[in-house]
């Protein structure tokens, strides 16, 4: 274990030996850190914090501080890590709160950069980009291979779908379905994240139907329903279309359209 002769580790800490803390860095008594985790200069973490293996916590990131919400009372909440993700400098990721289910999680390779922040209780999945200034409020949910551009800001209790691309200086506060890019100040839908899609091994075929999808439900003037019936007739067999109609089967606050 290569700890830093003033980094300061309290007593309790579970903390693997094949981790790295950095000098003036912060342990706190209540967190267990996996194989090869990785902890910056001055950085914190504290909190009842797990992190799997292969994390890096870069300088003056803060993870697993208290929840900033009027209603916490310092209930022991949590937050997971899970593989290889990257925090960068001055990011901040907080634990849960009893009334969101009492965990924040992110999942495997997610990257939140530097001066982003992931509320009490978001659930990320894997593969999620949080960029620089974005600020994700709390509950928030977004699924594999979510991108959020910088300064982009997400209202509390929205779902994002998977391989969503939210643009920088973006305003979302409604759920958006998988696949989609949305853009502007009061977020609007303007196309299929076809690169991302490319990127994420989407073949021509799958890419087509995601198109013709997107057409269907956003371009046809068809009531939703309407159109989520026409919908799983002509395409539903098909995995992601089934997931893309899932999605939005279970919106509650209702989706972005």
């Amino acid at each position: 274990m290569a700890i830093h002769q003033t980094a300061v580790v309290a007593p309790g800490a579970e903390i693997d030996p094949s981790c790295e803390i950095g000098p003036y860095a912060v342990i706190g008594p209540r967190v267990r850190m996996g194989p090869r985790n990785v902890v910056g200069a001055h950085a914190h973490v504290e909190g009842c914090t797990t992190l799997g293996a292969d994390n890096s916590i870069f300088g003056h990131a803060v993870v697993g501080a208290p929840p900033q919400d009027l209603k916490y009372k310092g209930e022991d909440t949590l937050l997971e890590l899970g593989d290889g993700n990257v925090v960068r400098e001055f990011a901040s990721v907080h634990t849960g709160t009893v009334g969101g289910g009492g965990v924040t999680r992110l999942g495997n390779q997610c990257l939140v950069m530097a001066s982003a922040h992931v509320a009490h209780d978001c659930h990320l999945g894997n593969r999620v980009i949080v960029a620089t200034f974005c600020a994700l409020a709390g509950h928030v949910e977004a699924e594999d291979g979510v991108i959020f551009g910088g300064a982009s800001a997400i209202q509390q209790f929205s779902r994002i779908g998977t391989l969503a691309y939210i643009g920088g200086m973006t305003g979302v506060n409604m759920d958006v379905a998988p696949y989609l890019m949305v853009s502007g100040r009061r977020g609007e839908i303007v196309g299929i994240n076809q690169v991302g899609l490319q990127r994420a091994g989407f073949t021509e075929e799958q890419v087509g139907r995601v198109k013709e999808a997107h057409r269907i439900v956003f371009r046809s003037k068809l009531a939703l329903q309407e159109a989520l019936v026409q919908l799983k007739a002509e395409l539903g067999t098909h995995p992601e279309i089934a997931h893309f109609v899932k999605f939005i089967e279970a919106s509650e606050r209702g989706i972005l359209r």
